[in-house]
């Protein structure tokens, strides 16, 4: 496992495991290739990772084997199983285990709002209103860091797409289509992500005025000093925010993207999945540790550790209040992955949503995009 936050937190596990019995020991390891171990055919015998599009290749060429019979398989919620089959299948196996599930939404300042009456926005107009009303006051609506692009595409980005756009059916189709995908096929990013991509935009101007040489962790200080009432960040950010301000109060909500309140929707993506590769030669110790892993008390503390959600039909509700706001929606399965994680990593889908964002045209940059999918569809 390689999540940098959690590094400590599963070294204390594995060891707690280890001292408790004596059939099976872990070694911990957070610094592998996983490509590489892969190609030498000697991959961990866990993984305990993020899961997206690059982690899906491994899935359908048959390299992660079966876990479908292990009793934890049929705790998994099925709409959250789902997420790990909208990059990947292989027949007749189940062979990734969401772990947890990171929900992200719109992060904003509770004292600002209520300093200024405003109300959490649910539809569009609303929350064009609110950025209206914020500025009027000499207050920066939304604190932006255009300078790491990921945090475009993680935020304003897919936000603007996932609130307005079935995502996996529009990833789907593009799958499909592969080499014909450009200006007059049935869906395509210049026809289909256009209006969201215009979305982005208008809400980027409700930026910092220097949001395009912020970074990320100038502002995680910044938006901790109150120097904007929302934040389009993930509950990592939230960590970070209160190493400057603990005290703070924050919360989240969906951004809406339709006049529709009933629209609204959660960004999740897997913050962490479990598998175990066919080349294993313990895969039965293996599937003893997922089992430790996948005890519902040790899933909880993970999950309120890290802020994550649980993806089990028994998992504890969230109980930290910057993050409750989203239970409901997340409940209710009205979630989406974002899409700029759904893309492969050879097209360079942040700098491309960075240009759009900072002023660039928005017709041909989502042209662009779509040469680039139809391209890499040929060379597949």
């Amino acid at each position: 496992m390689s999540k940098p936050e959690a590094i400590p937190y599963f070294r204390a596990l594995v060891e707690e495991f280890n001292d408790q019995q004596d059939d099976v020991r872990v070694t911990l390891d957070t610094a592998s290739n996983l490509s590489a171990g892969f190609l030498r055919g000697n991959p961990p015998d866990v993984g305990l990772l993020n899961y997206n599009y690059e982690m899906a290749r491994f899935m359908e060429r048959g390299a992660l084997s079966d876990l479908s019979d292990m009793p934890e398989a049929d705790r998994i919620r099925p709409e959250v199983q789902d997420l790990v089959d909208q990059y990947a299948t292989y027949p007749g196996r189940t062979s990734v285990l969401p772990y947890s599930v990171a929900a992200a939404s719109v992060i904003y300042n509770v004292e600002i709002f209520e300093e200024h009456g405003i109300e959490v926005p649910t539809t569009w107009d609303e929350l064009i209103a609110v950025c209206d009303e914020l500025e009027a006051a000499g207050v920066t609506p939304i604190y932006s860091t255009f300078k790491d692009p990921w945090t475009l595409g993680q935020g304003l980005f897919d936000y603007s797409v996932g609130g307005s756009i079935d995502v996996p059916g529009f990833l789907e189709q593009m799958e499909e289509i592969g080499t014909e995908v450009g200006p007059d096929s049935d869906v395509s990013f210049q026809k289909d992500i256009l209006e969201p991509s215009e979305q982005m935009r208008q809400l980027a101007e409700y930026s910092n005025d220097d949001a395009a040489s912020r970074g990320y962790g100038d502002g995680n200080v910044a938006f901790a000093n109150g120097e904007g009432a929302m934040y389009m960040q993930g509950p990592w950010a939230l960590g970070e925010i209160a190493k400057t301000n603990p005290d703070l109060e924050l919360a989240t909500f969906p951004l809406p993207s339709s006049d529709d309140p009933d629209d609204l929707k959660v960004r999740v993506n897997l913050d962490l999945a479990l598998w175990i590769p066919e080349a294993s030669t313990e895969k039965e110790a293996a599937r003893e540790f997922v089992s430790y892993l996948m005890q519902q008390d040790v899933m909880d503390e993970y999950n309120a550790e890290f802020l994550g959600f649980g993806t089990t039909t028994d998992a504890a509700p969230v109980t930290d209040e910057r993050i409750v706001p989203m239970q409901e929606y997340y409940d209710a399965g009205a979630f989406y992955q974002g899409l700029s994680r759904s893309i492969p990593l050879t097209i360079p889908i942040d700098n491309y949503i960075q240009t759009m964002a900072t002023g660039g045209d928005i017709p041909s940059t989502l042209a662009t995009i779509d040469a680039d999918w139809a391209r890499l569809a040929l060379r597949g």
